[in-house]
């Protein structure tokens, strides 16, 4: 299913947002946050993704990113798929998810309606890539990523979120290495 979200300019400086289908609040247990710190981590040091800013939500995530081989859709289809099999498997086996029976319903029958999808579907297809390439607008995406927590209202300041880089653009160090703009 086609939403004519692509990436035109394979060297561009791309913002993408991309979600848990239905919207899905899967992100509220620290071992599933650290399933994608971890393999952007290792998209940043294996597969040529250069992160400038992030943020993880509960439902969703922000990136602000590059792809060194000018292959940003290939590495952001890798990274989608890799981490929806480590999530869907995390959230199976986890015997606290009181949650779990209610999720995998939902992403199965989310699997269901697409057929792309083997069984379950983790995340919504489409990325809305956005090439950002002045000055002013890196700002602001950059901006919009920290503030979201803040906005959600989970926390007062933007670099008081733990899974997100803005504490790196405060002069601290976050949970995940990235290439500051």
């Amino acid at each position: 299913m086609s939403r004519k979200y692509k990436f035109h300019n394979k060297e561009g400086l791309y913002f993408v947002s991309f979600a848990v289908v239905y919207w899905i609040d899967v992100f509220t247990r620290e071992e599933y946050f650290n399933i994608i710190t971890e393999n952007l981590d290792f998209c940043r040091k294996n597969k040529g993704m250069e992160i400038y800013a992030w943020c993880v939500m509960p439902s969703h995530l922000h990136l602000l990113f590059r792809a060194k081989d000018n292959n940003p859709g290939e590495v952001l289809r890798d990274f989608k798929s890799f981490t929806s099999k480590q999530l869907l498997k995390a959230i199976a086996e986890n015997i606290q998810e009181s949650r779990k029976e209610w999720m995998l319903w939902l992403m199965e029958r989310a699997g269901l309606k697409n057929g792309n999808v083997q069984k379950c579907q983790f995340w919504q297809q489409h990325n809305q890539p956005i090439e950002v390439w002045s000055p002013a607008v890196i700002e602001q995406k950059v901006e919009y990523i920290h503030q979201n927590p803040v906005e959600a209202g989970f926390v007062a300041e933007p670099h008081h979120w733990k899974y997100s880089s803005a504490l790196d653009y405060c002069g601290g160090r976050g949970v995940l290495e990235i290439d500051l703009v």
